[in-house]
């Protein structure tokens, strides 16, 4: 038992075969031993991200010490469904941690830890430092300001952030950071396709049932343009040409102070 208990403790995978009793998928198994300080989720509904999401939680207060874990989401009911999965995984390992107090939204084990359920407005999250990680549920439908309003937080700490998703048109934090984040971002982009629990029949009914941009953004992990959205990013990107002189602006000042000097040579 002891040699389990420490396997556990030293590979969060282990600890998820040991307390749902499943292997986790490829991309499941790299995440959890990932170190990364931060990590985009980009994964297809039914994908398994929140169910991978909460065992790295659980895994961190368990077996660090003094931690604390904020889970995020845009809404309270969204918020409590993930910290409810964290229960669950706790329960199912067999509690190896005595918990001094739990609720429907913390819990506060023996060993000095916090798991702490937020819902995501910006002036509920303040207040909150030294945070071991923080992980942003359904993140492209969060707001801006919430996720503005968690970074400081890891400040001091050098905790880790985890954003995850499905797409929700091309705007927001989620897809900034995805498009524009540079390296300093572990991205896992995981398709309906590539998850073994989602059939191929089951897509071809949703890829009939569906308008494409929504199947798309649902299931392929794309970043589609809105719907209210008159002219679509691709058209606007091909009608801007650098050969046009700007009219006004800083760009428009660069632009005649260079003319002259071509014009001569």
């Amino acid at each position: 038992m002891l040699a389990t208990d420490l396997a556990a403790a030293l590979d969060p995978v282990v600890f998820v075969r040991r307390a749902l009793d499943t292997e986790p998928d490829a991309w499941q198994a790299r995440l959890l031993r990932s170190t990364a300080p931060r990590v985009l989720l980009n994964v297809t509904r039914q994908g398994g991200k929140s169910t991978t999401a909460a065992a790295l939680a659980m895994h961190t207060v368990l077996y660090a010490p003094g931690s604390l874990v904020l889970v995020v989401s845009p809404s309270e009911r969204q918020s409590q469904e993930l910290f409810k999965k964290c229960q669950h995984l706790y329960r199912a390992a067999g509690r190896p941690v005595p918990a001094e107090s739990e609720t429907t939204s913390w819990l506060t084990l023996a060993n000095g830890s916090r798991l702490v359920s937020l819902p995501g407005a910006e002036d509920t999250i303040r207040g909150y430092s030294n945070v071991t990680l923080i992980i942003e549920d359904e993140a492209a439908r969060a707001d801006d300001a919430l996720y503005f309003a968690t970074r400081p937080m890891l400040g001091v700490s050098g905790g880790r952030l985890i954003l995850m998703s499905t797409p929700f048109g091309r705007r927001g934090h989620f897809f900034e950071t995805w498009e524009h984040g540079g390296p300093a971002w572990e991205r896992y982009r995981v398709p309906a396709a590539e998850c073994p629990r989602i059939s191929s029949e089951f897509l071809a009914e949703e890829r009939r049932a569906l308008p494409t941009r929504w199947y798309r953004q649902e299931y392929e992990c794309s970043f589609e343009d809105t719907t209210d959205q008159v002219f679509s990013s691709e058209d606007i990107a091909a009608a801007v040409t650098g050969d046009v002189r700007p009219l006004f602006g800083p760009a428009a000042a660069l632009a005649a102070t260079a003319a002259p000097a071509r014009e001569a040579a």
